[in-house]
């Protein structure tokens, strides 16, 4: 009895840990592309703006956030002119500022730690050493908490936030951003990686780097025109799926990139996982040895992606789009309003995040792979 609450206790511990992550990760995708171009306008490292708004608004489910776009806990002061709402904090019905938007709230934050003479020390430090800022946060007076930067410097590690300080700072690559060109129509962009792996790069830096291989373009890329673009681009497509060897991660779940005739069995054992847990994150029916190479995610994928949503490639499927996406089959039929065994038609959008504005055409896949034209 006693190993039987045990097991019960511990399995909740992990499920309590699964759902408090896929929180974090479905605030960092709605937030850090606001994060990143607050950091560039104010200066404030955009990996504190997330951390200090994972923490503050309990990953934007505190009730300051959902009723009025308050992130970051920011109290009225006497210059506030704007809204203001009500909540109970260090005392009773303490004034608290509303906002129409997050990204006011965001503004608001930056602006705020900007202004105050009492930070001014904070932007002589090196936006990349997020350990420096959480402390001196702290010293500063932002909160009152004793271990405020610990829990800041445990969220920044936790979700690899210094990330969106370096694309704010031109260091890495964003996957949702173009490099400005100044040539337009001499954008490259590499469309066949995995969604946390594409990068596009003008065609002045594929020109620095012909010498030796840019990250994310082989020497065998093939160049396409696309004829029908508005603004020419050229469009760099791998004639292989590029994928890195071992264990690396789409929307932030882990994953690995299998060669067909591997023994799936074999993979659960190598990972430690039970074959049937490997089939319920994979969406898979039963398989022993895999036909085709494949994406195999060794736990579980999110409920959301890390965009809004994703435009169908040729002969992809719907279940093509969920591993490349890292988002479960079930959750992207349900918002777009299809069936798991329905083949999106090429050039529609499949949405990722939450219910499309209309459902996409679709092709019915049989067990044959053979089908017939839907618009459902």
């Amino acid at each position: 009895m006693m190993k039987q609450c045990l097991t019960i206790f511990l399995a909740m511990i992990v499920l309590a840990s699964y759902a408090q992550k896929e929180k974090a990760y479905n605030y960092i995708a709605q937030y850090k592309d606001i994060a990143i171009a607050e950091m560039q306008r104010s200066g404030v490292p955009a990996s504190i703006t997330l951390a200090q708004g994972i923490l503050e608004s309990s990953y934007g489910e505190s009730d300051l956030c959902k009723n009025s776009n308050n992130h970051f806990g920011i109290k009225c002061k006497a210059e506030w002119t704007g809204e203001k709402v009500y909540h109970d904090d260090d005392t009773k019905q303490e004034c608290f500022r509303s906002y129409p938007s997050a990204a006011e709230s965001y503004k608001d934050h930056s602006n705020f730690l900007r202004t105050r003479a009492w930070y001014d020390f904070l932007f002589k430090l090196d936006p990349t050493d997020y350990a420096a800022w959480a402390k001196g946060l702290k010293k500063a007076g932002y909160a009152t908490e004793k271990d405020y930067p610990q829990k800041l410097i445990k969220v920044i590690n936790d979700y690899n936030l210094n990330q969106y300080t370096l694309i704010a700072m031109n260091k890495l690559l964003n996957s949702n951003q173009t490099l400005a060109s100044t040539e337009k129509e001499d954008i490259y962009e590499d469309t066949t990686m995995a969604p946390e792996l594409v990068i596009k790069i003008s065609s002045k830096k594929l020109k620095e780097n012909q010498q030796k291989r840019v990250e994310g373009i082989e020497e065998d890329s093939v160049i396409i025109i696309n004829p029908n673009a508005t603004i020419a681009k050229t469009i760099t497509e791998k004639k292989k799926a590029n994928y890195p060897e071992g264990i690396f991660t789409i929307n932030h779940s882990k994953v690995i990139y299998v060669k067909e005739g591997t023994s799936l069995l074999a993979l659960a054992k190598q990972f430690d996982i039970s074959l049937a847990k490997m089939i319920e994150f994979n969406d898979m029916e039963e398989e022993e040895i895999l036909a085709t190479d494949k994406l195999i995610f060794i736990e579980k994928k999110l409920t959301k992606g890390a965009t809004d949503f994703h435009v169908v490639k040729p002969s992809e499927t719907l279940y093509d789009i969920c591993q490349a996406e890292g988002v479960r089959l079930e959750k992207l039929a349900e918002y777009n309003g299809i069936k798991k065994n329905m083949q999106p038609a090429a050039g529609e959008k499949i949405y990722l995040r939450g219910n499309a504005p209309s459902a996409p055409k679709t092709i019915a896949l049989s067990s044959t792979q053979s089908g017939s034209l839907s618009t459902n």
